[in-house]
């Protein structure tokens, strides 16, 4: 039970102590003391919450401030850290990019050279494949010329070579058939008059067993040169390094072809062997030529092998050549009669010669002494 007025405890507000209250006694005293208790306790929780609140809000502060400082400066290391990661992928793939460009480039040099490589290829065997079209025509059309220049000989042969039967003798392979004044040795050798071209030599060949000079006149046949005329014989060929070429070349064909102007008579020696120099005779028409301008027929020229003011009835042409040279009546005998001697030994090399060793040498001999008579300035005339 409370008597006299309550006492004012220490912590209480001042305003609780200056009200007096006038207290009933309506139960036991505990029950009227505990909700005095609960109210100054919440009243001291209020205040000290009054007190504390200031603090605990600049505590707050000062925890969010750290709190947000940590935060920025983890922020501030992963964003670092994610920048260094991502400059350093920047740089390998700004290698990988150099590495690859370095590797196009490449490419396209290869590539570049390759294509100028294969365009320089197919040039070359294009050009390759028309030289040889081109060779192939030509050699196709000499050889068509060669076919139509045997097949005429072939026929000259079977004319003259093959030996005559009772019933329809030969009379040029039997002179006594023949006239008296017709018996006599044949001189010079034929040529076509027209101005198409004929391959040299175009003279037939001498007829087997005909008598070359006249009945009285002697022939020993030398045992030295029927020799090796027998070795060649045995396997004929056109190495002039055999002795029997060999030497018909120093005493016979050197010399016959012997002009004064040396380099174009190497070349004509070298078509002879060739069997390409043609002969033409001069015709009304001008014709190109290398030494002096192409005149008419029958006028004053200068020989282009001898170097001599002469008149020229004939040129040559050296091979597929279409320079002409003139030449003098002298010249072209010297020419003609080699030529007709390379005939003679291109038809025994081929097997178109059916003689016996002796009158094959014999008409060697003949057309050796044609070559000697030429070379020391006895040539037919020519009307």
């Amino acid at each position: 039970m409370w008597s006299g007025s309550p006492q004012t405890d220490e912590g209480l507000p001042p305003t609780l102590a200056a009200v007096p209250v006038s207290w009933k006694s309506v139960g036991p005293c505990k029950g009227h003391r505990e909700p005095l208790g609960a109210l100054v306790e919440a009243s001291a929780g209020e205040k000290a919450q009054a007190e504390e609140g200031p603090a605990a809000s600049r505590l707050d502060m000062s925890r969010l401030r750290s709190s947000s400082m940590e935060i920025r400066e983890k922020g501030s290391e992963f964003l670092k850290e994610e920048l260094h990661k991502a400059q350093k992928e920047l740089k390998l793939k700004d290698e990988e990019c150099e590495r690859l460009v370095k590797v196009r480039e490449q490419l396209e040099q290869e590539l570049e050279e390759l294509t100028a490589s294969l365009f320089e290829e197919a040039h070359k065997m294009v050009r390759e494949a028309n030289m040889k079209q081109a060779a192939s025509e030509k050699q196709l059309k000499e050889a068509w010329g060669k076919i139509d220049m045997l097949q005429a000989e072939v026929t000259a042969l079977k004319t003259l070579v093959i030996t005559s039967t009772p019933a329809s003798p030969n009379r040029e392979l039997h002179p006594q058939l023949l006239s008296p004044t017709k018996a006599g040795p044949r001189k010079g050798h034929s040529r076509h008059k027209s101005t198409s071209n004929a391959l040299c030599p175009v003279a037939a060949c001498p007829p087997a067993g005909r008598t070359l000079t006249p009945d009285k006149e002697g022939k020993e046949v030398d045992t030295t040169l029927f020799t090796e005329f027998q070795t060649w014989r045995a396997s004929p060929t056109l190495d002039k390094t055999c002795p029997f070429l060999e030497r018909v070349y120093r005493e016979d064909v050197g010399p016959c072809l012997d002009f004064t102007m040396q380099e174009l008579s190497a070349l004509v020696q070298s078509a002879v062997e060739d069997n390409t120099l043609t002969i033409e005779p001069v015709a009304s028409q001008t014709l190109p030529t290398l030494k002096v301008a192409s005149v008419e027929r029958g006028s004053t020229n200068t020989c282009a092998l001898s170097g001599l003011a002469r008149t020229c009835r004939h040129l040559i042409r050296l091979g597929d050549s279409e320079s002409h040279y003139y030449i003098s009546p002298s010249s072209r005998a010297r020419i003609t009669a080699v030529c007709n001697f390379f005939t003679y030994i291109r038809y025994i090399q081929q097997g178109l010669v059916r003689q016996d060793a002796e009158p094959m040498f014999w008409e060697i001999m003949r057309l050796r002494k044609e070559m000697s008579l030429a070379k020391l300035g006895f040539f037919p005339q020519e009307p």
